[in-house]
């Protein structure tokens, strides 16, 4: 064998390889890198996880779990983690995850309430959450407190936030009508505050009704300040004109309270939170409140005094001077007299300037000396359609001499009927002067009187009466027909009558010649008619 064809020489062995584990591989860095940020991520949730809140509301309506947030002015402060029942069911349990900025919010203080649509005049809040859903918002209150994490609910939004500028006060009135919470108050036809709720106390007394007055209005409540309800629709006629009287459609339908500031409060300063004021059923009376001088008088009417009640106006020629207090009834069954007392307070600052105002003392002696002259106190009609009463004092010329008196320190003046009572009266003073009279013995005298009048008349001295007189008539008619041939038409009386007025006639006519000649020729009556 050649060494051509010899094989060839196997390979050399390659070296043997040695593996080199490296310490650290860049892979790893993504596990690493999301691990750090799961811890970074749980380390922020942990710090900025606040404490758990409980809370309870009669209904768990529009509330979500994992959803329905908490907010403060649109800041979301947390979320609901569960909702559930309580064990008796009566109302449900909500439980709130807040956060870390949320839980400065848990203090005696807050409130938390269910914002809802609330779409009517009394209440527009929660328009918002028509698109975006219920969330509970809360109300931090004033600062301080102490810390807790449970908390009762309310059901329906407060009227007074916290961050909101004002006052409270409270009303007091015998009922509340048609106020509710949430209903406005005017100050000259601007909302200016709303009521926030009411108390009945025990029944017994009057009601509170804790209202709102926001800044700067709460300014203008000062101790003379006065509150009247303008709920609803006033209507009546006054002067002979129908008056309509409506404060706006909100406090038509929800009710309504406006308050004003008379002249004398000018200088007076800002009444304190939680003052108290009385709230007058209309303006009239708050206008007749504000009135300083308050002369009571006292009249007794005997007459029907439907349709009077207190309130109604006392006028003199029309004009309002005062108000109807009270009106009640006395009955004195041993003297068998009945009648009404009606008690008024005259405010003559009415009608009369400050300047001229006089002492109470002096206007009772005024009205003392009026009673000497003639003033009496009578019921009239205020309005004919409503069949409302009012007392008008009246001059009265031809009136009975009265005087005064004076009961528990009010001034006693007279009364008399008047307008359609002083009809009835003088109709039943008639009938009664009517059922005086004796119709049986008037008949009787008349039955009498026309059974003799028969027994004349019908006698034989009648009879011959009657022949006798119509003897009489009938030469009286032959005289008379004698008298008509003598002298008559075609008589010769009548033919000889009128020669003579004819001849008259002529004479009279050449006497009518002459004078005219005469006159046109006076000369005439010396010398005679001249020739032609």
């Amino acid at each position: 064998m050649s060494a051509s064809q010899m094989p060839p020489a196997p390979p050399p062995a390659p070296p043997k390889a040695v593996i080199r584990r490296p310490r650290f591989q860049l892979v790893w860095l993504i596990p690493l890198i999301a691990a750090a940020i799961a811890g970074y991520l749980g380390y922020r949730t942990i710090i900025e996880q606040g404490p758990l809140l409980t809370l309870t509301f009669t209904t768990a309506d529009g509330l979500e779990a994992g959803q329905t947030q908490v907010k403060y002015k649109a800041v979301a402060l947390g979320t609901v983690e569960s909702i559930g029942l309580s064990r008796d069911n009566s109302h449900v349990i909500v439980k709130v995850r807040m956060n870390a900025t949320g839980a400065r919010f848990l203090t005696s203080h807050a409130r938390f309430w269910v914002e809802r649509p609330r779409l009517n005049l009394a209440d527009t809040s929660g328009i918002e959450t028509i698109v975006s859903g219920p969330y509970i918002a809360v109300d931090p209150g004033p600062p301080g407190g102490q810390y807790q994490r449970d908390f009762a609910g309310l059901e329906q939004p407060p009227g007074v936030r916290s961050d909101e500028p004002g006052h409270t006060y409270i009303l007091t009135a015998q009922s509340v009508g048609s106020l509710n919470s949430g209903s406005p108050i005017y100050f000259r036809d601007v909302q200016a505050g709303e009521v926030l709720g009411y108390d009945i106390g025990n029944g017994l007394g009057p009601v509170k009704i804790n209202v709102f007055i926001r800044a700067p209005f709460d300014d203008l409540v000062r101790p003379d300040t006065r509150f009247y309800n303008t709920s609803g629709i006033s209507l009546g006629v006054q002067g002979g004109v129908l008056h309509l009287e409506l404060q706006s459609v909100a406090a038509l339908v929800a009710g309504g309270i406006t308050f004003s500031l008379p002249d004398s409060a000018a200088s007076e300063p800002p009444s304190a939170t939680n003052s108290t004021f009385p709230l007058y059923p209309s303006a009239e009376a708050a206008q007749a409140a504000s009135y300083h001088t308050q002369v009571p008088i006292i009249t007794y009417l005997t007459g029907d005094v439907s349709g009077l009640t207190p309130g109604a106006p006392v006028v003199i020629g029309g004009i309002q001077v005062g108000d109807v207090t009270a009106v009640a009834l006395q009955i004195d069954p041993g003297a068998g007299v009945v009648r009404v007392r009606v008690a008024m307070d005259v405010q003559p600052e009415r009608v009369l300037p400050a300047a001229h105002m006089r002492a109470p003392s002096q206007i009772d002696t005024d009205l003392a000396t009026l009673v000497a002259k003639g003033l009496r106190a009578e019921l009239a009609s205020e309005n004919l359609v409503t069949g409302q009463k009012e007392i008008s004092l009246v001059l009265a010329p031809n009136a009975a001499k009265a005087g005064t008196s004076t009961e528990d320190g009010a001034l006693v003046i007279p009364s008399q009927p008047a307008g359609l009572d002083q009809v009835i009266a003088n109709a039943a003073d008639i009938s009664a002067k009517l059922d005086r009279l004796p119709y049986q013995q008037i008949g009787d005298n008349l039955n009498r009187l026309l059974a003799t009048s028969n027994a004349t008349l019908g006698g034989k001295p009648m009879r011959q009466t009657i022949q006798n007189l119509a003897a009489t008539l009938a030469s009286a008619n032959q005289t008379l027909t004698t008298l008509n041939n003598s002298f008559g038409q075609d008589s010769d009386f009548q033919h000889q009558l009128n020669d003579i007025l004819r001849q008259t006639s002529a004479a009279l006519i050449a006497v009518q010649a002459l004078s005219d000649q005469l006159n046109n020729n006076p000369q005439a009556f010396l010398f005679g008619r001249r020739s032609p």
